[in-house]
């Protein structure tokens, strides 16, 4: 082997956990290493293709939306039209300058040795690193984190190599909004853009292979969503099979789907395919340090993120954890606290939200009701629909869509899990998760005095027959 550059710890890929990571142990005095292969994904994927950027779409689809409503509310607008570019120039500026603010940081930190490159094992503690530039380095190290995340999932479909379908981050990429777009997925992704595209002017159907959209939620509350989604315009085939897609002409795709009824063919502008993730493990060599995979190519951990390597960890997405920035986070806080501390951290006892940002957003804590069924609970389940009288101040907004449900054990009281379908629902749940916690009954949520008129104020409703 070539002259190796010895490192307390290498972090191959710049996620919220690696990023946060390699940051710590170099202003704790460990000489370590960030490699990153990609100069336009610095920050990692949430900051460039996904959370900040997409949500930054989603607020200009928002305002358009509340400017068509105004008349609702006694106000009147007139001449308003989508100027798109100047939409993607904004989301740009947002994306670039946190992009800059995170190379700030990875360069301005003594001891910590910032890489632009591909990072490849050669063996359990070592690594071979193509740098942009073309220098091909050796680092050692016996503590090595993966955290290369994921990118959007290619389904083997019939006819989808032959058309310049979209993902997640090509879409965002696009110099005017689809007249047509079809999307394959009701999942996140596949409901966050249907319905942002669709309020910037498409016409968007959504092709769904299950038979309610969003696999997770309890069947009334995707029910509830999809309503929300099909009254204003967004056109939802669930059961449907896709079986092949091909170029219909030369500005429209097709796509032939089966359901109950028949085979069915439709067209659009545009396909977006929106399958969920897979991991970025391709490029690592992996066999090389003997780190085992799941068979969709997730890399293996326990609970405490440890590979069966010893010295090799994965955390974020590429572990096949919940895919969310802030479960990457706290990846990093149990890596932290169990090899560089005295810590005995899990990912088995901790509580991870999940906010869908449609219009109303849908956020989640713990166990759905099915869950706790599968898992033999006895448990009390909760719901109420958002009206006047659940949350006066949707009321006042004029956003009266969704509902709120809990799970509750009956021996405890305590809560196992919550679900909101209302405006602000994201910020709401971070009440219920405090509770949850604390290992507080539900109770407190019925007896607490908030605020009114305040969206939170709906616990009280909610939690009234604990």
């Amino acid at each position: 082997m070539k002259h190796a550059d010895p490192y307390d710890a290498v972090v191959i890929g710049g996620g919220k956990g690696g990023k946060t990571l390699a940051m710590y142990l170099a202003r704790q005095n460990y000489k370590a290493a960030l490699i990153e292969r990609d100069p336009m994904m610095i920050g990692g994927g949430c900051i460039n293709v996904a959370c900040i950027p997409t949500k930054t779409f989603i607020a200009s689809a928002r305002l358009i939306r509340s400017i068509r409503r105004a008349a609702e509310y006694g106000v009147k607008v007139e001449g308003v039209s989508v100027d798109w570019l100047g939409v993607r120039k904004r989301v740009e500026e947002v994306v670039s300058e946190m992009r800059v603010l995170n190379l700030r940081n990875f360069t301005s930190i003594p001891g910590l040795d910032f890489i632009l490159g591909v990072g490849r094992f050669v063996g359990p503690q070592a690594l071979e690193v193509t740098q942009n530039d073309g220098v091909v380095r050796q680092l050692t190290s016996k503590r090595i984190f993966i955290d290369t995340g994921t990118r959007p999932a290619i389904p083997d479909l019939p006819g989808l190599p032959d058309i310049p379908f979209l993902t997640s981050d090509t879409i965002q990429l696009l110099n005017a909004v689809p007249s047509r777009l079809l999307v394959l997925g009701a999942g996140y992704v596949g409901l966050e853009f249907a319905q942002m595209m669709h309020q910037f002017g498409s016409n968007v159907t959504v092709l769904e292979r299950g038979e309610q959209i969003l696999s997770r939620e309890d069947a009334e509350v995707a029910e509830t969503l999809a309503n929300c989604l099909r009254g204003e315009g967004v056109e939802i085939q669930l059961n449907a099979a896709v079986e092949q897609v091909r170029k219909f002409s030369d500005d429209q795709v097709g796509v032939t789907f089966r359901t109950s009824k028949g085979e069915k063919e439709w067209t659009g502008s545009h396909l977006l395919v929106a399958l969920g993730r897979a991991p970025v493990t391709k490029d690592l060599n992996l066999p090389a340090a003997g780190v085992e995979t799941t068979a969709q190519g997730f890399i293996k951990v326990n609970d405490r993120l440890e590979t069966n390597v010893s010295g090799i960890w994965a955390i974020g997405d590429v572990s096949g954890g919940p895919q969310f920035t802030h479960a990457s986070l706290d990846d990093f806080r149990i890596v932290r606290d169990n090899v560089f501390g005295n810590g005995s951290r899990s990912r088995s006892d901790r509580y991870v939200p999940s906010t869908l940002f449609t219009e109303p957003e849908l956020a989640h804590i713990g166990l759905t009701e099915k869950e706790a069924m599968a898992r033999g609970l006895e448990f009390q389940v909760l719901q109420v629909p958002i009206t006047p009288l659940t949350v006066p101040r949707a009321k006042t907004t004029g956003q009266m869509e969704g509902l709120m449900k809990a799970t509750v054990e009956k021996s405890t009281q305590r809560i196992l899990g919550c679900t909101i379908l209302a405006a602000e629902a994201g910020e709401m749940i971070g009440t219920v998760q405090a509770v949850m916690i604390a290992e507080m009954p539900a109770t407190v949520l019925r007896d607490a005095v908030l605020s009114h008129p305040t969206m939170v104020e709906g616990f009280n409703a909610l939690f009234a027959a604990v």
